[in-house]
């Protein structure tokens, strides 16, 4: 991935002997590092498999942008627990020649459907900024949140955090598929299911009795504007003094439907021209403080097991305080006053409003993590963004607040060079730095 140089892999991978080389991508940003890799080792006459794993890859990407880059079998594992029947495969000499040739078809396979859809048309970006969400700014409703500026939540009580749990992707963690409560009586699953659950429910018990971990946030509202396909926030009512700006991109794969709109986030943000003032609110929270401290402790006693559930646990408070944070966001913003919602019924997300994170489909670049930290002066609570914008503690949820009764999610999906170029413009950095930071939206070869 980004966390270790790619020297050091290559090296360790050639002093070591190593049979096999594995790579894990959890950001966006490992995707074009993990090529870069795959490069290197093929450049120092490596022989060792590669397998490709983490949370942002997929077998596709495999094939299509690491795998031509090595001679020797290259292959994606959905996650470690499947990557031991790859490997004994790779490795018994009466199975690794055929392991690897169903493999190269599989990869062929994917590269030619990659091949099919990047022949699709899209639409040019100027086309696609006219056809645009269309919003009645004059009728719509856009509250003044009760604060602008930010606030810090110091020590939030773990206890307050659980209800808010979406328990259904801690199953996924350990592939039990299905979601929750109704994977508990799955026929096949629901006897490991259950298991699983008084397990977690035991060491959550444990974390949040004992406090083991601690939970800080900060979240803020901020005078915004849309300006073209940028969303600008001001440091206060006055609207004179910009203080940051996030550069959104747009959608260009093309709709048969005429009516069809190419959607950006900064359509949700009323523009300057409108006449009318909006607001933006921004987050950032961790439920990892003193993680590190409490999985050191379970290895030191040889228990893998509590330390994979403690770092999944973390993960699952971390959501979990996204998402309760997001309720007093709209409550504070005005619009959500009048919410009854269960917390379950926040996880089908029935209310108004969107909490888009930098790095997801409608806002792909993790680079506008550096201005999102800067606002919220996030690393004064102790969360940080290494170089390649990953998030530590590693159980931590940041994003904006769209209050926008039209707000939805979307995928950007793929993005021509006309729209890079003026990203890049607007943006301020080269085509070719816009080019690695959007490398798995790009419908062309930069090369």
């Amino acid at each position: 991935g980004v966390m270790v140089p790619c020297d050091r892999i290559v090296e360790e991978a050639r002093t070591t002997g190593a049979d096999v080389v594995g790579l894990s991508g959890l950001i966006t940003p490992s995707l074009d590092e993990m090529a870069h890799v795959a490069r290197e080792l093929e450049r120092a006459g490596l022989e060792a498999p590669l397998l490709i794993g983490g949370a942002t890859t997929s077998r596709q990407h495999t094939a299509v942008k690491i795998a031509p880059h090595y001679r020797n079998p290259t292959v994606h594992v959905l996650d470690a627990s499947r990557a031991v029947g790859v490997v004994s495969s790779l490795l018994a000499p009466e199975q690794r020649a055929a392991f690897d040739e169903a493999n190269r078809r599989e990869q062929d396979d994917l590269r030619e459907l990659y091949r099919q859809r990047q022949s699709r048309p899209l639409l040019p970006y100027e086309q696609a900024r006219r056809r645009r969400v269309e919003i009645d700014w004059a009728a719509s409703d856009l509250p003044k949140p009760a604060f602008v500026g930010r606030r810090v939540l110091d020590d939030v009580p773990l206890a307050d955090l659980v209800p808010y749990v979406d328990w259904t992707f801690l199953f996924h963690a350990w592939e039990l598929r299905g979601r929750h409560p109704e994977i508990l009586n799955h026929p096949e699953m629901g006897k490991a299911a259950r298991e699983l659950f008084a397990n977690a429910q035991e060491l959550l018990r444990e974390i949040v009795d004992g406090r083991l971990l601690r939970a800080r946030g900060v979240y803020g509202f901020w005078p915004a504007a849309g300006d073209g396909d940028d969303v600008v926030l001001w440091t206060d009512a006055s609207r004179g003094h910009e203080l940051a700006r996030f550069h959104m991109l747009r959608q260009q794969e093309t709709k048969h439907d005429e009516q069809k709109v190419y959607r950006s986030l900064a359509d949700y943000v009323a523009p300057e021209d409108s006449g009318r003032e909006d607001w933006v609110g921004a987050f950032a929270v961790t439920a990892g403080l003193g993680l590190d401290e409490l999985v050191a402790r379970f290895e030191r006693d040889h228990d893998d097991y509590r330390a994979i559930m403690a770092k999944a646990l973390a993960d699952r408070l971390a959501e979990a305080f996204a998402e309760r944070l997001h309720e007093q966001a709209r409550r504070d913003w005005g619009y959500g006053l009048a919410e009854t919602f269960a917390p379950e019924e926040l996880l089908e997300e029935r209310f108004r409003g969107i909490r888009p994170a930098f790095g997801y489909p409608a806002c792909p670049d993790h680079s506008e993590k550096d201005t999102l930290f800067r606002i919220l002066d996030a690393p004064s609570l102790g969360i940080t963004l290494t170089e390649s914008w990953a998030m530590l503690p590693a159980a931590s949820v940041s994003g904006i607040y769209l209050g926008n009764a039209a707000a939805r999610y979307f995928a950007v999906g793929r993005l021509n060079v006309d729209q890079v170029e003026a990203w890049a413009r607007r943006k301020g950095v080269s085509v070719k730095q816009a080019e690695r930071l959007l490398a798995p939206n790009l419908a062309y070869d930069p090369d």
